[in-house]
């Protein structure tokens, strides 16, 4: 989860001010990485802290990494452009292009081409992604390479922080729909002081459904504050929905863009650590993402 305070907390709002980070902790994968079960545990540390002041250089809240490198995979490809056969079909397919690109955009908000089906389907048998979440992270993949060639965020880390923070819109039984919704929506504890931080309403319940005090909020489980600075409207619906895992996704590769590049070790794991600011939390991040790179090889 990704905040802009001094309090800190993990994906279903257990962070306290002053704190470590609690942390999520990934059970379940089965020989040849099918499949990811995502369970949370909740683990208070007295370590005092302040947020900004540790650089990724050495490890973030005293970690000790065993992160060699940089998870590394590819840009998605793009899905092939088709010739339309007449002045017709020509008109009736420009609504839907993109840069030369034709057919319904995976994310139609966003200034790109739609990914490749037939990638999508193999890389989501390959590390047990959802599709319809894979194609929400390649999708964030390229806008963001497009906007800022020289961040180097890439999809197998934004995966990564979605399959921790709610294992890809299915926490508590939810799941995406079509249009990319979690549903039943994925909210946090209310923010209330009790063994939490204390987060007093920002956004008059307008997202998380609470006037009182503030939740995490979507598959990327954003605060309501944080959504307000950095939200995106990837899929073009005139909405920046934080349930919505095209808009949440590409909110997230911006975010962590924000931070400066990725390409090196310390700044990727600097990146990371801005998103939640716990060691622990960017180890399991560079886990997870480095198995799905290792995944489509």
């Amino acid at each position: 989860m990704s905040w802009d305070d001094d309090s800190f907390a993990d994906g279903f709002g257990e962070r306290h001010p002053g704190r470590r980070a609690t942390r999520w902790q990934i059970a379940g994968q089965a020989a040849g990485y099918v499949g990811l079960v995502v369970g949370v545990i909740a683990l208070l540390v007295a370590a005092v802290m302040l947020p900004g002041v540790l650089g990724l250089g050495s490890n973030p809240a005293g970690s000790v990494s065993t992160q060699a490198h940089v998870p590394r995979v590819a840009l998605p490809p793009m899905a092939a452009t088709a010739e339309p056969e007449d002045a017709a079909e020509a008109d009736a397919q420009s609504e839907n292009t993109v840069d030369g690109l034709t057919g319904p955009p995976a994310v139609s908000g966003s200034e790109t081409g739609p990914i490749d089906p037939d990638w999508t389907a193999r890389t989501a048998e390959a590390t047990g992604i959802p599709q319809r979440a894979l194609a929400a992270y390649a999708q964030a993949h390229g806008v963001v390479a497009r906007e800022d060639a020289e961040c180097g965020v890439d999809w197998a880390t934004i995966a990564a922080i979605g399959a921790i923070e709610s294992n890809h819109g299915r926490h508590g039984g939810a799941s995406l729909d079509d249009r990319g919704r979690a549903l039943p929506e994925i909210i946090g504890r209310a923010l209330d002081g009790n063994g939490v931080a204390t987060i007093t309403d920002t956004d008059g319940g307008r997202l998380d459904g609470d006037t009182t005090w503030d939740r995490a909020v979507g598959p990327m489980q954003f605060i309501p504050s944080t959504w307000a600075r950095w939200a995106s409207d990837a899929d073009g619906d005139g909405v920046a929905d934080p349930h919505q895992i095209d808009d949440a996704a590409e909110t997230t590769a911006r975010y962590l863009c924000a931070s400066g590049s990725m390409r090196s070790l310390e700044g990727w794991r600097a990146a990371i650590f801005s998103y939640n600011r716990d060691g622990d939390y960017v180890d399991a991040v560079a886990r997870v993402a480095n198995e799905y790179a290792a995944a489509v090889g």
